[in-house]
């Protein structure tokens, strides 16, 4: 009898122990999803294409890598993801700017406020277009995606732009892309050189006040440029 208990222990005890099951579909992959781009923005912001690693991503994540080529497929797949995010928030951030609510200088103002406080908040955006501008853009090139999103940007800078050379505010002949390319750059500039320009001018770019006076300049120099 003993022998027959003893034997039904050890047959329990050397049963093999079930393999913990990694994330599926079936949990929450759109959640899932989030979270890997949330880290993999860091990642790839931070280190470029190249320098960037799935496995620190996948430690992050507290998953498998795996899982991360499941829902991505490589790293370069992974990669352009994180790029049609950052554009899509980029973008998602323009239209809440309800432009159309305003009339056509302040709803002006409004849109290149919210792009100056969008890349300030956002510097990883501005190391991600560096870093694919680097690749000539050569990953942006694949995405459809990032080709749409912008198509909004531009017509509603477009009406805006009407709309004030309608009421006689705005002098004609502005090509909105060109608009567009330069409300960019002075928000951009301030982001990607603060740390080189505030050591060779010995100016703090990061105080609060900077920020704000370097705001309001950017914005004067936009309206003004497009007023008659």
């Amino acid at each position: 009898m003993d022998q027959a208990v003893h034997s039904a222990k050890h047959k329990t005890t050397k049963a093999p122990a079930r393999r913990r099951s990694e994330p599926t579909r079936t949990n929450d992959p759109a959640r899932t999803m989030a979270d890997i781009l949330e880290v993999a923005t860091r990642e790839f912001a931070d280190k470029g294409l190249a320098g960037a690693r799935i496995d620190v991503i996948a430690e992050a994540m507290r998953t498998s890598k795996r899982m991360i080529y499941y829902y991505f497929g490589s790293k370069e797949g992974l990669y352009l993801a994180v790029l049609e995010e950052s554009y899509r928030r980029m973008r998602a951030m323009e239209a809440e700017a309800h432009l159309e609510d305003l009339p056509p200088e302040d709803a002006l103002r409004r849109l290149v406020g919210h792009t100056v406080d969008y890349q300030w908040a956002h510097p990883e955006f501005i190391r991600l277009v560096q870093s694919e501008n680097i690749h000539r853009a050569e990953y942006i090139a694949q995405s459809k995606a990032i080709r749409k999103l912008n198509v909004p940007a531009i017509e509603g800078l477009r009406r805006v732009l009407e709309r004030g050379q309608k009421d006689g505010l705005f002098r004609g002949g502005i090509d909105p892309v060109d608009l567009h390319m330069s409300i960019s750059a002075l928000s951009n500039f301030q982001v990607a050189n603060r740390y080189t320009f505030s050591v060779i001018f010995q100016r703090d770019m990061e105080s609060p006040a900077a920020q704000i006076a370097r705001r309001d300049s950017i914005i004067e120099m936009i309206v003004r440029f497009v007023r008659k």
